[in-house]
């Protein structure tokens, strides 16, 4: 079964200096409908305006991940890391037993956006971790976050795999799940026909129950997406 979340339809929080688009809810957004699907709690689409940023704050079990489409992040945190996260980039910082870090637009003239994604991990506690890489922009189906970490992929807490789909103009791939697991596809840049059903960017579809799909770029601009295989 695929549940299309359109864009228009997520929920909306905008205190001028940010503006985010809950896909589920969070904060002061909610609705039963969607809390969530399987380990994927959150996938935020934050815009922050030059020179401001979420001020130090806590967090503790939970995987959260980062993906900046525009602009540059300036991110610290209590592990001791002070890092800068370019365009293209994924972060994934482990909260385990606990963490504080703030993240703040690193340009006071540009616009930052990028995703705040959370994902549920599958143990409590343990000591908190921080890891950041970028991946390109290889066509087809490019695996950026394991369970294991293998292929030099990020390595999270929780048996779910996140993969970057990128497809130029008028191209395919096949996205296949394992018997019993859930899926989720988030587009982030383009358009792309999912077995007979056009997303645009911002909007997502909710698998269930599905073992092979096919997604087609059929428009004139590369299409950017992220693929989430859950539990």
């Amino acid at each position: 079964m695929i549940e299309l979340r359109a864009a228009k339809d997520r929920g909306v929080a905008n205190f001028g200096w940010l503006n985010s688009h809950h896909t589920f809810s969070f904060g002061s957004y909610h609705d039963d409908k969607h809390m969530g699907h399987s380990a994927l709690r959150v996938i935020n689409d934050d815009t922050v305006a030059p020179g401001a940023g979420f001020g130090t704050h806590g967090h503790r079990d939970m995987e959260i991940i980062s993906f900046v489409t525009q602009g540059v992040i300036a991110h610290k945190d209590s592990m001791g890391n002070v890092q800068k996260l370019p365009k293209g980039e994924f972060q994934l910082m482990s909260a385990g037993s606990g963490v504080t870090h703030s993240e703040f637009n690193a340009s006071d003239t540009e616009v930052l956006k990028f995703l705040q994604i959370w994902v549920v991990p599958d143990s409590h506690g343990g000591q908190p971790g921080y890891q950041q890489k970028d991946f390109g922009q290889n066509q087809g189906l490019t695996p950026v976050i394991t369970p294991t970490g293998e292929n030099g992929t990020l390595k999270i807490r929780q048996q779910a795999t996140i993969s970057q789909l990128y497809l130029q103009a008028n191209t395919q791939a096949q996205l296949v799940f394992a018997q019993g697991r859930k899926g989720y596809v988030h587009i982030v840049q383009g358009s792309l026909n999912l077995d007979g059903q056009t997303l645009d960017a911002g909007d997502g579809a909710k698998l269930t129950d599905i073992s092979e799909l096919t997604a087609i770029n059929s428009a004139d601009i590369a299409l950017v997406a992220l693929v989430f295989d859950l539990p």
